[in-house]
């Protein structure tokens, strides 16, 4: 099935305790769209860059069947760039510079064929913006938002009307608790349910991820490494895995068990743990098929513990 993948296409700058990157490819739909990639044949990306953005980055996207009518380049103007310093902990960060660029005053523009997308992953932007992409989209059959305390601060109006026309929201657990006032994140679940979503997913980082849907709860780990060299971008790229496995799940009319949604955190967990190993996007983009297999596999024995013999 189609994915209609929207976020930044963009650069960032890491300081983390263990080294730097330099100036590097990312944005969430950078992220986002190389996960994708391994699961979708059709892809259609949405974002805007300036006339500073690599075109091997561009061509490598499309080599993997991703689709850029809807992809805006300003030719007078700079890609948005994020800089940021990691914590000792690999958790905590400060943000160091947000250069907007040609993000102030874009309005983004999905191609006639991504308007039959039927999935859509609306990544971390502004919730005006999310809608506006939304919008654009005819009947799609499963909508995935991720988003992030800073809207939660400036925009909640806004993100309360996107959240209430999605199916799955993605966020982590202090976001969960901001947005809901709830502590104990099974009441922050249900809380969102009310919202709208049907399907609430919370990220827990390094302590993995909670999914939530009708009364049902499931927990899946994260993959335990030996070394993180960077987590920027490991939740695009979990929410990437997810929507992408779903994508090669779905049935004919679209639709997605509970089973499949299990199967897809998991997915979306391990692809996250190849993005840390690596600055940027370079992990996630050198990653291949057998590696993510050999992986999962090692992941799924993680919890598998035979039968128990009661006494």
């Amino acid at each position: 099935m189609p994915v209609l993948t929207l976020g930044t296409v963009a650069f960032d700058t890491i300081e983390t305790p263990f080294g730097s990157s330099g100036k590097v490819v990312g944005g969430a739909a950078s992220y986002i769209a190389l996960a994708v990639s391994h699961f979708s044949p059709e892809q259609h990306v949405v974002s805007v860059i300036g006339n500073d953005f690599p075109m091997e980055f561009l061509s490598e996207l499309e080599r993997r069947g991703a689709k850029l009518d809807g992809l805006t380049r300003v030719e007078d103007g700079e890609s948005f760039h994020w800089a940021g310093s990691y914590h000792n902990d690999m958790v905590g960060r400060d943000t160091l510079a947000t250069d907007l660029n040609v993000l102030i005053g874009w309005e983004p523009c999905v191609c006639p064929q991504g308007k039959g997308a039927q999935f859509v992953m609306l990544g971390n932007l502004d919730p005006a913006v999310q809608m506006t992409v939304l919008e654009q989209v005819s009947s799609p059959k499963l909508v995935v938002l991720d988003t992030m305390n800073f809207w939660m601060d400036v925009a909640l109006d806004n993100l309360k009307k996107i959240i209430s026309k999605v199916d799955v929201l993605t966020v982590n657990d202090e976001e969960a608790r901001q947005l809901t006032g709830e502590h104990f994140l099974p009441k922050a679940a249900r809380a969102i349910h009310a919202m709208g979503p049907q399907t609430v997913v919370i990220k827990k980082g390094e302590h993995g991820a909670l999914m939530f849907q009708e009364g049902k709860t499931f927990f899946a780990p994260a993959y335990p490494l030996e070394h993180v060299v960077d987590p920027t971008g490991a939740g695009d790229t979990f929410a990437g895995g997810f929507v992408g496995y779903l994508a090669s799940r779905s049935r004919a009319n679209g639709s997605v068990t509970w089973e499949d949604m299990k199967q897809a955190v998991t997915v979306g967990s391990v692809m996250a743990s190849f993005t840390c190993e690596a600055f940027g996007t370079s992990g996630l983009a050198a990653l291949t098929v057998d590696e993510m297999k050999a992986r999962w596999t090692e992941y799924n024995a993680l919890t598998a513990c035979g039968p128990i013999a009661w006494p």
